[in-house]
C-alpha cells in the first residue's frame, strides 16, 4: 500500500535535483581566465574589431578613464574601432582571481591594464590601469563581459 506514495516522492526529489547544477568553480575559473586571456591577446593584436567586441554581452557597459560611458555593443564597437585606428594605440591586460556568484553564472575579475596612446604633443603616453570586469554566462553558455570598468592606478 505504500508504493503509490513512493512514486510521487521520487518524482518530487528528481525535480528538485534538476533545478540546480553543481558548479565546478575550479574548472570555471580556468575557463574564464582562459577566455579573458584570449580576449586580451586579440585586443593587443588590434586587428579584428568584431572578434574583440564579441567578448562583450549585447547589454554591456564600458567605463574607462576620461571617456564617456559606452552602453551596448554598437557604442562599444565604435569605441574599439576608433581606438584601434589611433596611431600608437596599444592595450594589454592580465586578469586574475575570479570570484563567482553562488550559482556560477556571474563572476568578477580584477585586472591590470597597460594602455598606450598619443599623449600631449603626440608623444606616446602609457597609462597603468586597474579594473574590474564582470562576466555573465550568456544564454549560449559562453562567458561574456557585461561590465568593464577601469581607473588609473595610483603612483607608486
Amino acid at each position: 500500500m505504500r508504493t503509490p506514495l513512493v512514486i510521487p516522492i521520487l518524482i518530487l526529489l528528481s525535480l528538485c535535483a534538476c533545478g540546480k547544477r553543481a558548479v565546478d568553480f575550479l574548472a570555471e575559473s580556468r575557463a574564464l581566465l582562459k577566455r579573458d586571456a584570449e580576449w586580451a591577446q586579440l585586443a593587443s593584436a588590434g586587428k579584428d574589431v568584431d572578434r574583440i567586441v564579441s567578448y562583450w554581452a549585447d547589454d554591456a557597459v564600458v567605463i574607462e578613464p576620461q571617456q564617456p560611458i559606452y552602453r551596448g555593443k554598437a557604442a562599444i564597437r565604435s569605441y574599439v574601432a576608433n581606438s584601434l585606428q589611433t596611431p600608437g594605440f596599444h592595450i594589454h591586460w592580465i586578469s586574475e582571481h575570479p570570484v563567482f556568484s553562488p550559482d556560477g553564472n556571474l563572476a568578477w575579475l580584477p585586472g591590470k591594464t597597460e594602455l598606450t596612446m598619443p599623449g600631449p604633443e603626440g608623444k606616446p603616453l602609457t597609462l597603468h590601469l586597474r579594473g574590474i570586469s564582470i562576466w555573465r554566462r550568456d544564454h549560449d553558455g559562453l562567458w561574456r563581459c557585461v561590465v568593464d570598468i577601469a581607473n588609473e592606478s595610483p603612483p607608486i
